[in-house]
């Protein structure tokens, strides 16, 4: 097997199995300091990458070891681990290292090696569809099942802090885990990135899989479905795929504004969610919008997903930020001083898994240290972490990068003036402003004239078609974007 390369299963024989649990070669460092190692591999990932890589293939990875040469990471599926591996370059930057090796966890090793046939039911991963019904006595056929979502250990009802940002969220998800299919039927909770979308709803299927052992539940990401579906276009499997998806009980769909601009897609999801539904089964959605602000959404799709209860989750309070950070340094074992908590409740607002990793960073910082935590070390740990990037970009400073860089004026891009040359720097500034903070649509509008949501989903489809064909006009949006974010002229 090569040195950082993760072996392909149909090459492996099921008598070499253990082989890939390699056996761990001695770490010359410390389990906080591999900790903080890999702290800084996450950060990097998503600064160059973005949230999304992050959060689907470095969450729940840990750096097992690492010597002068070689870095062990131990990762859940052999799918995570090729993902992992595709950065290799800044895997062996980053750790310093010449060689990264990837095992796969042992309690899950036959799963993520060998898989499992979506049209096998029995052979799906207890944590993710539970129980399967009996396997088929015909042999499976059709693509193989997307990995699904495993259901987070942590993620349960009694671990999330509630607050008045999420209180009607947590009592909807409630409600669903306790009468699936008869309260709120689809439950379709949006809202920013890290409040806590995905806890809920796999709060959701710890509920019910206690109360009714018996169900089936599938939880996967939109992004998951969609390459499940075009997997079954190529082998024309769609009885097998439809199969897979409607006999479910319980269908968990994170990230569904990912649908945007995928027409076939949409028209499948539409018929899986009208086969659910017609069966009473539940459907609970998450999106970073409500169903009505995704883009290029079908109508159809817009009203069904407003059937049920549709709940917006809002950024933590000061007083509920305080509470999560108590609870989390708890379960990680950290002590807070109470300005330590204060400090951080009030510097770090965006978040919950913001918070998060703020608690993550301060024990980072004091095991290297080797001091206990304090007021001052958390001001040092987070102006370190500090970025032009980690901070909302303000909408008038978004403007300002527009004016300079196209030469216009800001009453100009604000008024009803329809001209080329006011037109394209209104829509790239509504484009920057919907990216680069968290200003609903409504809210974006109200920037610019008071303008609809109509307005500003039309102005970011022109601008993202545009950056999908023009290189120099995506090269002058990132220069547009660098300058909004307080960085100096080229």
């Amino acid at each position: 097997m090569a040195p950082h390369a993760l072996e392909s299963p149909k090459h492996l024989p099921r008598k070499d199995l253990r082989l890939l649990l390699m056996i761990m070669p001695p770490s010359s460092e410390t389990p906080n300091a591999l900790q903080a190692a890999w702290m800084a591999v996450m950060e990097r990932v998503e600064g160059l990458h973005g949230a999304g890589e992050l959060d689907a293939w470095f969450r729940g990875t840990v750096l097992r070891s690492r010597s002068s040469t070689l870095a062990v990471v131990e990762v859940p599926t052999a799918l995570h681990g090729e993902r992992v591996l595709a950065r290799l370059a800044l895997l062996k930057e980053t750790l310093e290292v010449t060689e990264v090796k990837v095992r796969v966890s042992e309690m899950d090793l036959e799963t993520a090696l060998f898989g499992h046939n979506f049209a096998n039911t029995a052979e799906l991963p207890p944590l993710d569809v539970m129980p399967a019904p009996a396997a088929p006595t015909t042999p499976p056929t059709g693509p193989r099942a997307p990995d699904l979502l495993p259901i987070h250990p942590d993620y349960t009802f009694d671990r999330f802090v509630t607050g008045p940002c999420n209180r009607v969220a947590h009592a909807a998800s409630m409600a669903v885990s306790e009468r699936p299919a008869t309260v709120f039927n689809p439950l379709f909770l949006h809202g920013a990135v890290g409040l806590g979308k995905t806890h809920l709803m796999h709060a959701i299927a710890h509920s019910i899989r206690l109360s009714q052992p018996t169900a089936r539940i599938l939880c996967l990401s939109c992004e998951q479905f969609t390459n499940h579906y075009v997997h079954a276009i190529r082998q024309g499997a769609f009885d097998s795929f439809r199969n897979f998806y409607r006999d479910a009980d319980v269908l968990i769909v994170d990230d569904v504004q990912l649908l945007a601009n995928k027409q076939r897609t949409q028209e499948e999801f539409f018929h899986t969610f009208n086969a659910l539904y017609a069966l009473q089964k539940q459907i609970v959605l998450s999106s970073d919008a409500p169903p009505a602000e995704i883009p290029s959404l079908q109508e159809r799709l817009v009203s069904r997903f407003k059937w049920g209860l549709e709940v917006h989750i809002d950024k933590p309070c000061f007083e509920t930020r305080v509470v999560i950070l108590q609870q989390k340094a708890a379960r990680l074992g950290i002590v807070l001083p109470d300005p330590v908590v204060q400090y951080l409740a009030d510097r770090v607002q965006d978040s919950v898994r913001s918070l998060e990793g703020s608690l993550i960073n301060l024990k980072a910082h004091a095991a290297l240290d080797g001091q206990p935590i304090s007021l001052r070390l958390a001001q040092r740990a987070l102006q370190a972490t500090a970025s032009p990037q980690q901070r909302e970009v303000r909408v008038s400073e978004i403007l300002d990068a527009v004016v300079e860089h196209f030469g216009a004026r800001i009453e100009d891009i604000r008024s009803k003036k329809r001209s080329q040359s006011i037109v394209l720097p209104r829509q790239v500034a509504m484009y920057i402003s919907r990216k680069l903070t968290s200003l609903s649509l409504e809210e974006v509008g109200a920037h610019f004239g008071g303008r609809d949501h109509s307005t500003v989903i039309y102005a970011v489809q022109k601008i993202s078609d545009r950056l999908r064909v023009d290189g120099d006009f995506a090269r002058r949006l990132q220069e547009i974007e660098r300058l909004a974010r307080g960085g100096r002229p080229r």
